[in-house]
């Protein structure tokens, strides 16, 4: 099992077929779909499919989301981390995006934050990327505050799925900027 990252209070490692449960639990409540499209998963082999997907991309891009586990109950918790994106959204393509998605009795604890600024500095610091994006719904007022608060920089709106986001930037400078003030 390979670790990433690891803050004061999580563990954050690949994904692993035996996470099934987890993600199940994760992506079949509709409220952690509310800005994703409203299309939570139905079945534990749809989350199956997700973690296979995931891992394959641990294969063939040499990164991927990355389970969130706590450190104290060793309980799966969602998954954070960066993910190489292929496809074309908001005109870029080939770029490093910051993500997270936890199970809902773990919202509001400050884990997301945690977890973006670790997937951050491993960016940044272990694969020496020049540039990080993320998006976020627009009514999405959670996510757009970690993002904020993680250092991240609104650069425009765009529309995803026909539903208004939006997008931020931070490249290394920033980072290592933010880090000394």
């Amino acid at each position: 099992m390979m670790i990433f990252a690891e803050t004061d209070r999580l563990l954050l490692r690949e994904i692993l077929l035996t996470d099934v449960d987890g993600i199940f639990e994760l992506d079949s409540d509709p409220d952690v779909h509310t800005y994703l499209g409203n299309k939570p998963l139905k079945n534990r082999a749809q989350a199956l499919e997700v973690i296979k997907y995931i891992r394959q991309q641990y294969i063939e891009k040499g990164i991927g989301r990355w389970a969130m586990i706590d450190k104290k109950t060793n309980a799966f918790m969602g998954w954070t981390g960066l993910k190489l994106e292929n496809k074309p959204t908001n005109n870029y393509i080939d770029y490093y995006d910051l993500g997270y998605r936890m199970i809902k009795k773990f919202w509001g604890k400050g884990y997301a934050t945690e977890s973006a600024v670790a997937s951050l500095t491993y960016g940044f610091q272990k694969l020496k990327l020049k540039d990080i994006y993320a998006a976020a719904h627009i009514e999405n007022i959670g996510s757009n505050n970690v993002l904020k608060k993680v250092g991240m920089q609104h650069s425009g709106t765009f529309l995803y799925d026909n539903a208004p986001h939006n997008w931020y930037h931070l490249d290394c400078n920033q980072w290592n900027q933010n880090k000394k003030s």
